[in-house]
């Protein structure tokens, strides 16, 4: 009986110090599989540690105000694939602005059009849609074949098309820029662009053509292909995942080739706040839309918009040497204002600062004055006030005139000049 006892306490003692031993040894390893977090060149955190990208280049941008709230590596020139066509779809709505195109005509896609590889909507050799068609095409599925059918209708080649994409390019400041092809295609190292630049123009497209957030925010559609085969539909899904799994997502665009790796430009709008995300060089489609969800998230968590859209009736400013004395006027545009820093925003006054007068000849767009906008004190903004109308210098017949009505016994007027 005695020995029994024995045996079992010895068992016990083993047991408990195998147990210990085996605690031991399971901690360590959980400390070598999840070490302690550190900051390294692959990753990035904002100023008070909120945002982290696994992605090596991204920028989260407001879009009323073009601030940037959150950068990792913004101006580094990297291949933007599919995301080029951002740019090309502002050409397509810069010639239906401009009364080039409409988005009811047709355009007939061309065998090279046809011949586009990578993501398409499998266009036939002259196969007739429409703009608005081809655009659903670009922006919902990323269609090569469409893209390409579009610059050859608006600039009568693709070449062509891509020199309009390079000088709108320039005119938006976009400095790490250059496009050779118009849907991303290419895998030349001439093709290039920046995550700064990307948001630059993924805004210019939102804010000028709001239109084409009732495109990119589809999530499925369909097209009809008409050609001597007959007719057949083809389904469209959208290749940002975000549309459905982001509370406010409303586009914009994906990319992906071999060299760019994954990138997408998000935008999604939340309580009157627009936010463009932009994500370049993912290592994979999860990072992609994770580093873009992440962004918005601290963007929407920490910004406040003020925005001045219902500005007062401005009194006209005198005008010199002109028959009619005064000018109306109007701001220039809606103030904007994005605070990151948790300030009441309630208490932001405006001061109406304006010249004595202008001298004719007068033009619309004028620069009569100015409002300036303070925030504690502080000057946090103006938009400049401008002549509203044209107001003709006087001539010789138009001071004849008036001294006739000086010495001619009739009442003048009080638009008349004065000597």
């Amino acid at each position: 009986m005695q020995k029994r006892i024995f045996t079992l306490i010895v068992i016990c003692m083993v047991i408990a110090l195998e147990g210990s031993t085996l605690y031991s040894a399971v901690r360590v390893y959980a400390q070598a599989e999840n070490p302690p977090q550190e900051e390294t060149g692959q990753e990035t955190k904002s100023s008070n540690g909120a945002v982290q990208l696994a992605a090596p280049h991204g920028v989260l941008m407001e879009a009323s105000t073009g601030k940037v709230i959150y950068e990792k590596e913004k101006d580094v020139r990297v291949s933007p694939a599919s995301i080029t066509k951002i740019m090309t779809l502002i050409l397509i709505f810069d010639a239906v602005e401009q009364g080039k195109i409409t988005m009811d005509e047709e355009v007939t896609t061309s065998a090279y059009a046809k011949s586009m590889g990578g993501s398409q909507v499998f266009l036939e050799e002259g196969e007739k849609q429409t703009v608005e068609t081809l655009i659903k095409c670009i922006v919902i599925a990323s269609g090569n074949d469409a893209s390409v059918a579009m610059a050859e209708h608006i600039s009568g080649s693709e070449e062509a098309f891509v020199q309009a994409m390079n000088h709108r390019a320039e005119e938006l400041g976009m400095e790490n820029t250059h496009f050779e092809d118009c849907c991303g295609l290419t895998e030349s190292q001439n093709h290039y662009s920046s995550a700064y630049d990307v948001a630059v123009m993924s805004r210019e497209l939102v804010v000028r053509y709001p239109k084409i957030l009732e495109y990119s925010s589809v999530w499925m559609d369909t097209i009809t292909h008409v050609t001597r085969q007959g007719s057949s539909e083809f389904g469209l899904t959208n290749t940002n995942k975000l549309i459905r799994g982001y509370e406010g997502c409303v586009g914009l665009k994906t990319g992906s080739t071999s060299i760019a790796k994954y990138c997408v430009s998000t935008v999604a709008v939340r309580n009157g706040i627009t936010l463009i995300s932009v994500v370049m060089t993912a290592p994979d489609y999860k990072v992609r839309f994770s580093d873009a969800a992440a962004m918005l998230n601290y963007g929407f968590g920490s910004c406040s918009l003020y925005e001045d859209d219902h500005p007062e009736q401005l009194q006209k400013i005198a005008v010199k040497k002109a028959i009619e004395k005064k000018a109306s006027c109007k701001f220039e545009k809606n103030f904007y204002y994005l605070d990151t820093t948790g300030k009441p925003l309630d208490g932001i006054q405006k001061k109406i600062q304006m010249k004595k007068s202008l001298t004719a000849p007068v033009k619309e767009g004028d620069v009569a004055g100015k409002a300036v906008y303070l925030l504690d004190g502080q000057d946090i903004g103006r938009v400049n006030i401008l002549a509203a109308e044209d107001v003709p210098a006087s001539g010789y017949m138009d001071y004849l005139m008036a001294l006739c009505r000086r010495f001619l016994p009739f009442q003048t007027k009080e638009s008349e000049l004065e000597l």
